[in-house]
């Protein structure tokens, strides 16, 4: 079989990025909506402190990416900027509040930094409202 043969079918990428942004998206979600009812309960705030900001900061800006961001990516809305987020909060997780913990304890903030560099450099696909906007505005431009 030559390599011309193997080219991969554009729909099919853009099948397979809206299945992982689904996934991934709703999979993280699992992570973040704890920590939001956490922030929304008022209670006392023990939350890693990684830029000495506070645990109350550094909880937010988690929730933010954990939870905002991902519904961004679920809609592959701001997809970027959204899996630029979680990247970062996924490389603080897995570098410096699991830095040196066992590999089994960083394994999945990993998995999901992997995943986000995939998406950060793929995109959302034309499954995804970033693309309609963007379609929308090619349309308006003359």
């Amino acid at each position: 079989m030559s390599y011309s043969n193997l080219k991969t079918n554009p729909i099919y990428v853009d099948i397979v990025l809206l299945v992982v942004r689904l996934f991934v998206g709703f999979a993280m979600l699992s992570h973040g909506f704890p920590k939001l009812q956490q922030l929304l309960e008022g209670g006392e705030i023990k939350f890693f402190d990684f830029m000495g900001f506070g645990p109350t900061v550094s909880l937010v800006l988690t929730v933010f990416a954990e939870f905002v961001c991902s519904i961004l990516l679920i809609l592959g809305l701001f997809t970027r900027v959204a899996t630029g987020f979680l990247i970062f909060t996924m490389a603080i997780a897995a570098f410096v509040v699991h830095g040196t913990d066992l590999f089994d304890k960083r394994e999945l903030s990993l998995l999901y930094l992997s995943v986000y560099l995939l998406i950060i450099s793929l995109g959302a696909g034309k499954i995804s409202v970033d693309y309609m906007i963007e379609k929308r505005k090619r349309a308006s431009d003359w």
